[in-house]
């Protein structure tokens, strides 16, 4: 219930109509008209209608120096269905919101030697293992992607939310370099798994949902809730033990006053 409660305030959003949900710039990528050096963004946002209750959708947005326009790298089912392979690569705005949901930024990196960066990228992605797969759970899928193209770029050392769930997949293999590049993972086809890194911290993989804290920010990492901040966590349990102790109190205040009735004594009044 906590984290569904926690789900809702962090602004997950179904779209009701999601051909005609905005896709519009929020004004987190660069104007590539007036931004001369190359640039990598990495972006995640609450997928489509339902999905967006239980995980992000995750993309990579490039910009070589001088260039006029950003390109999108990401994986759609959809699109496997119509083409043969799941990878998509467009011109659409990099911080696009997905289908309405406002996407958050997870990594930023600019200037002269990003140009190198993007080269390995580009290569990263006509690498990628499962174009001809997907599968929303437990993977292959966008989030698979975008993590088996990150850690060949360590250098963005991107910790990818614990609701970007197909994340953990690695296919048959069953250890793997983190998507920061910082740590080591253990996965069984996505289902169950355990990662340590120093961007991820501790994370465990059970069904593809992810638990997990992140010492370096005081946080956890919950399904469904994404990141939740330690501190949160604290002064929940802290309430909860507060609550439970004052029930208590109140409960034994009131079997004390019963039992004072029933002890004391009662007096007769005697008619003469």
């Amino acid at each position: 219930m906590l984290c569904v409660v926690l789900a809702t305030a962090s602004g997950a959003v179904a779209a009701q109509n999601w051909r005609s949900a905005s896709r519009a710039s929020v004004g987190l990528a660069p104007d590539p008209a007036t931004t001369r050096e190359a640039v990598v963004q990495v972006y995640a946002a609450r997928a489509v209608r339902w999905r967006g209750y239980i995980g992000v959708h995750t993309w990579i947005a490039v910009k070589p120096s001088n260039a006029s326009a950003f390109t999108v790298y990401e994986v759609n089912g959809w699109r496997l269905r119509r083409s043969g392979t799941s990878v998509q690569s467009s011109a659409r705005p990099a911080d696009g919101r997905w289908f309405g949901n406002r996407p958050e930024l997870l990594a930023d990196l600019r200037g002269d030697e990003v140009d190198g960066v993007i080269s390995r990228i580009k290569a990263a992605v006509d690498a990628y293992t499962y174009a001809g797969e997907y599968r929303v759970w437990p993977g292959p899928n966008s989030n698979t992607f975008t993590a088996f193209v990150l850690r060949d770029i360590p250098e963005l050392r991107v910790d990818l939310p614990a609701t970007a769930i197909g994340k953990d997949y690695l296919g048959k293999s069953f250890i793997a370099s983190t998507p920061s590049g910082t740590g080591y993972q253990l996965s069984v086809l996505g289902l169950v798994g355990v990662l340590g890194g120093f961007e991820e911290g501790l994370e465990l993989n059970l069904l593809g949902l992810t638990f997990g804290v992140d010492p370096e920010s005081f946080s956890l990492k919950l399904p469904l809730a994404g990141r939740v901040d330690l501190w949160w966590a604290i002064l929940l349990g802290l309430s909860l033990a507060c609550a439970r102790g004052g029930s208590r109190k109140l409960a034994h205040l009131r079997n004390s006053r019963r039992e004072e009735k029933r002890s004391a004594p009662r007096t007769r009044t005697s008619a003469r």
